[in-house]
């Protein structure tokens, strides 16, 4: 490894020095009084490494012989997820304690967690995602269940194993019949094989194989079986987590796999995309109508969700990855909001997460109320809300590329699925009267639930600056690949050598 090489993976370098640091100290200086000290440094490391990639001012670069790349794309990625996860584990700090859940385990793996997820939108080869995805799903898989007294958390670990491991499977097959046809696992070299935008049988099976375990990790109909059991089984915090962070970096990684490695074949992969979006919005917008669980209506609302930025990277365009990356940090930080306020809801020191417990709950806390009503908005796509400009973008994306009828399809299912939203609002503000919830917060919680909700309704006058950066981070992906469709086939390097 060269001195260019650690320079280049320096932020993962460190954190990983840090989770290996902090599970030392836990583990001999006692468990009980650490926890909470340890969440709070992890909250610390995990916004310096932020710090470190988006101020950094690094020029792109690669290591590793091009399995790891770190470029605006990845930079931009990395930084959402790592703020994502600072904020949530903040907010989850006083009610882990509460529940007597606090253990000094719980930050070490979301820290691993989060290390596989910087290395899954940095991949550049079959080989980085893999190892990037199982050290995210491995970390996910304990997390959801660490409530061991708790059935529903140990079915919801044990569900979201069993089908991860089974996504996990259909990737490998997918990267074996890839590297079998284009004789390398590297992005790099994989996109070079298709001389003229070419795609053989064999590959082309790789690849919906590697876009269907992907889609497990989204959520994306008809693989999201998974999703309403254990978002309603997992610990609300855990909950939060996989609504925010893990989902930006599976579709950050599923737009690196599709640009990077097979950039010449656009019209091949965007029809398997589009038909996954148009499959996820109206399931998440149906489905969601009938719920009575707030955790599985969050369920159903990120099946939606995700949907519709699938949309934008079905386009196959640099503006539809830009609205992509715009849509998933503005659903990252909705959702942070949207959790702040399910953690805070409990009933005589028990967690309420049954909608009808809303009924009036504007009424005796006005300003949360308000803050939830804005979320909510944001959630539907109600304008002036930023939420509402994050479909648009995905929206026009696909009209610009040519692909009117997906718009069509996104607007309706957005008509559809605003029902749930505008119906806990309903709740709050004219429900009947009933036994009231209460709204339990610490001073980081209620920040957490107002500042993103004076992010949608005041962000919408520059986009909070996202947009710029995520239209540099779109060029950088996507201008390559269309450079490699440009070039004359005999001008491309040459097939790499095949492994016997």
């Amino acid at each position: 490894m060269t001195s260019l090489d650690f320079t280049t993976i320096l932020p993962e370098a460190l954190l990983a020095a840090y989770a290996l640091a902090a599970l030392l100290v836990g583990a001999y200086l006692g468990k009980d009084k650490l926890a909470r000290p340890l969440v709070w440094a992890t909250v610390a490391v995990f916004l310096l490494v932020a710090a470190m990639v988006g101020l950094g001012g690094r020029a792109d670069a690669t290591a590793f012989y091009g399995m790891f790349i770190d470029d605006s794309f990845s930079r931009f990625a990395k930084v959402v997820m790592l703020v994502a996860g600072a904020a949530v584990l903040a907010m989850s700090i006083d009610y882990l304690e509460r529940r007597r859940m606090l253990r000094f385990e719980f930050p070490i793996i979301v820290s691993l967690s989060v290390i596989g997820m910087m290395l899954m939108v940095s991949a550049g080869d079959l080989l980085t995602l893999y190892m990037g995805l199982e050290l995210q799903s491995l970390s996910l898989y304990v997390v959801a269940a660490m409530r061991r007294d708790s059935a529903r958390s140990s079915e919801a670990g044990l569900k979201y194993f069993v089908l991860g491991s089974l996504s996990s499977g259909l990737l490998l097959y997918g990267a074996s019949l890839v590297y079998g046809f284009a004789g390398t696992t590297s992005f790099a070299g994989i996109i070079t094989t298709m001389q003229g935008g070419q795609l053989s049988l064999g590959v082309l099976f790789g690849l919906v194989f590697m876009l269907v375990g992907l889609s497990f990790k989204v959520s994306a109909v008809p693989f999201h079986m998974w999703t309403p059991d254990v978002y309603e089984g997992s610990p609300t915090p855990v909950t939060a987590f996989f609504a925010t962070a893990p989902k930006v970096a599976a579709m950050a990684l599923i737009a690196r796999l599709v640009f990077t490695a097979f950039g010449q074949v656009i019209d091949d992969w965007s029809q398997i995309i589009a038909a996954l979006a148009v499959m996820s919005m109206f399931l998440g917008s149906i489905a969601g109508i009938g719920q009575t669980n707030v955790k599985r209506l969050m369920a159903y609302s990120s099946i939606a969700h995700m949907g519709f930025a699938l949309v934008g990277l079905a386009a196959g365009s640099t503006l539809g990855v830009q609205s992509m990356l715009i849509y998933m940090t503005i659903y990252a930080v909705m959702n942070v909001g949207t959790f702040a306020f399910i953690l805070s809801l409990e009933r005589d020191g028990t967690p309420v997460t049954d909608l009808a417990a809303l009924n009036r709950f504007a009424w005796t806390s006005p300003a949360k109320g308000l803050a939830v009503l804005v979320l909510m908005f944001s959630l539907a796509g109600v304008p002036p809300t930023l939420g509402f400009f994050a479909k648009f973008g995905v929206l026009n994306a696909a009209v610009d590329a040519g692909m009117g009828w997906l718009a069509v399809l996104g607007v309706i299912a957005s008509v559809i699925g605003a029902f749930y939203y505008l119906r806990i609002v309903y709740y709050m503000y004219f429900g009947a009267e009933s036994d009231g919830v209460t709204s339990r917060m610490g001073g980081v919680q209620y920040l957490a639930l107002m500042i993103p909700a004076a992010m949608m309704l005041f962000g919408a006058i520059n986009m909070l600056g996202v947009d710029t950066a995520a239209g540099r981070a779109a060029e950088t992906l996507v201008a390559p690949a269309h450079a490699a469709v440009a070039v004359p086939a005999a001008d491309l390097p040459a097939e790499p050598d095949r492994v016997e």
